[in-house]
């Protein structure tokens, strides 16, 4: 199947892999373009990222 078979506003059920070069060198501008934890914190007072590591699972 290729990306002119599907209509513009397919959505995937689960979330898939890149399927081509095109698609791998769009999502890369994309990730160039997201704002940072720092970004977030500073300009939009928003966490950036849920807490998923305490100190009770740290290795010792």
């Amino acid at each position: 199947m290729t990306k002119k078979d599907l209509p513009k506003d397919y959505v995937p059920k689960n979330s898939s892999m890149a399927r081509n070069e095109e698609e791998i060198e769009d999502l890369g501008k994309q990730m160039e373009h997201r704002r940072t934890g720092e970004v977030l914190k500073e300009d939009y007072d928003k966490v950036p990222d849920p807490i998923q590591f305490d100190k009770a699972n740290e290795k010792k």
